[in-house]
């Protein structure tokens, strides 16, 4: 049994390294099969007034619905392949695409972004095959490796990291906690969530890496496990102290306070830390890290009411005041570094060259552009509107015609192009607990 504890997290550019790893936190309870009930009351809010689906995301969650297997996952939906994974042609001839976890886990997203869970929405049902295959897979891995699948060498695992399944899947799935058709299922979700989170506690290095993460932009996928870091503790999920702590540390890495921009994985590694690659592309690395210092920022503020009414409260004990009062200061050094890491960001959407990456639109952009929406659209406002105008603009423009989206680098396979096309079409549908009722009380 892993113990886990409750983390809220701070991070301040080169002096806030020092800070991430006194992160508060609650206990060193074990973990349970079931997430305490108060801290199940995860918010499913959105911190703008989310649109209404657009005729191509319509045709894009089409597109994605149809491309399912019967087994309940998805395959990488043509593209090139390894000799390992199967799928493709051979001597001229088509031969199956396998449902792979990590294209399974971002097809799935998309779906409940659009208003699906396992137990309602137009697209229940293939929510609830989705979460069977993700969990009959998590379930036959073994015990001690970071891996939750046996399919090795897939196209997104080349490319942002080995591990990219297992980050996937702890994302989607602490997203679909509580939202189960009945009670087996539920307690399966639960079971799957704590056995991939005690991989991850079991794999993390001090830095917060992971060995052999070794993808061409593997940023990409350590952004991903932030993410599901983060979204699992905010779903009632427990989560160690120093996992969160090491993961908060790392993604604060080479963060400039003055200009908001973050050095390369080179420039970091030459100072003498390490970092994951991110192939020498700066919107793979800034999208990325600014979006885990954004979900930092949400679990803080998810608990910040709590801290500040302790402080006001004459009877509260002592220590729990002083506990109030270190967590609000971690708070506001996090959104200290958070604002600059944002402005950094928004100073370069109007790049296009930053907007380029690579030069054209593989998986790795779309999933770098889905990063930008989901943190530009916290703070909402022009910088939002502006961004989200034309992001989407360029998606409809680069849409096939059968709804979805092609690589033509990189990542090609067309499901994980597609749903991360849609997953930023409807970034303002992200869950953003606590800082939605901040963000809200000008828009209503």
């Amino acid at each position: 049994m892993h113990k886990r504890s409750k983390l809220g997290l701070g991070l301040l550019c080169a002096a806030v390294v020092a800070l991430l790893a006194g992160l508060y936190a609650s206990g060193g309870e074990p973990r349970k099969d079931e997430p305490k009930k108060e801290d199940a009351k995860a918010a499913a809010a959105t911190p703008v007034k989310p649109k209404a689906l657009s005729d191509g995301a319509k045709k894009g969650l089409a597109y994605l619905v149809g491309q399912q297997h019967e087994d309940g996952g998805w395959g990488q939906g043509g593209g090139w392949r390894t000799n390992t994974q199967g799928g493709g042609r051979v001597e001229g001839k088509d031969v199956a695409d396998p449902s792979d976890v990590a294209n399974t886990c971002v097809a799935t997203l998309a779906l409940v972004r659009a208003g699906s869970t396992a137990k309602e929405g137009d697209h229940a049902k293939n929510v609830a095959r989705a979460v069977e295959f993700i969990c009959g897979q998590i379930e036959k891995s073994d015990k001690k490796s970071l891996y939750v699948t046996d399919l090795r060498g897939t196209q997104v695992q080349s490319k942002i990291g080995p591990y990219v399944d297992t980050f996937a899947a702890l994302l989607v799935l602490s997203e679909l906690k509580g939202k189960m058709p009945d009670e087996k299922s539920e307690k399966r979700l639960v079971e799957a969530m704590n056995k991939v989170i005690g991989k991850i506690e079991d794999n993390q290095r001090k830095d917060g890496t992971f060995a052999s993460n070794d993808g061409w932009a593997s940023v990409l996928s350590q952004g991903l496990c932030s993410k599901g870091l983060n979204r699992a503790a905010q779903n009632g999920f427990t989560v160690k102290r120093e996992t969160l702590a090491r993961d908060a540390e790392q993604a604060g890495q080479g963060l400039d306070a003055k200009t908001g921009k973050f050095a390369s994985a080179d420039g970091i590694a030459g100072s003498g830390k390490s970092a994951p690659s991110d192939a020498g592309v700066t919107i793979y690395n800034t999208s990325a890290r600014t979006a885990a210092l954004q979900e930092q920022v949400n679990s803080l503020k998810q608990t910040e009411d709590k801290a500040r009414k302790t402080l006001t409260d004459e009877k509260a004990p002592k220590e729990e005041k002083e506990k109030a009062k270190d967590h609000i200061a971690r708070l506001e050094k996090a959104q200290e570094a958070n604002d600059a890491a944002v402005k950094g960001v928004a100073s370069q959407v109007g790049d296009q060259r930053f907007i380029a990456g690579f030069g054209s639109n593989g998986g790795e952009e779309f999933l770098s552009y889905m990063n930008i929406s989901e943190t530009l659209v916290v703070k909402g406002g022009a910088e939002w509107d502006k961004w989200d105008k034309s992001i989407a603009d360029n998606l409809n423009r680069v849409q096939d015609k059968d709804g979805g989206w092609s690589g033509q680098h990189c990542i090609t396979g067309r499901t994980f192009c597609t749903a991360a096309a849609l997953l930023t079409l409807m970034a303002d549908r992200a869950p953003v607990p606590a800082v939605a009722k901040e963000a809200g009380k000008d828009k209503k």
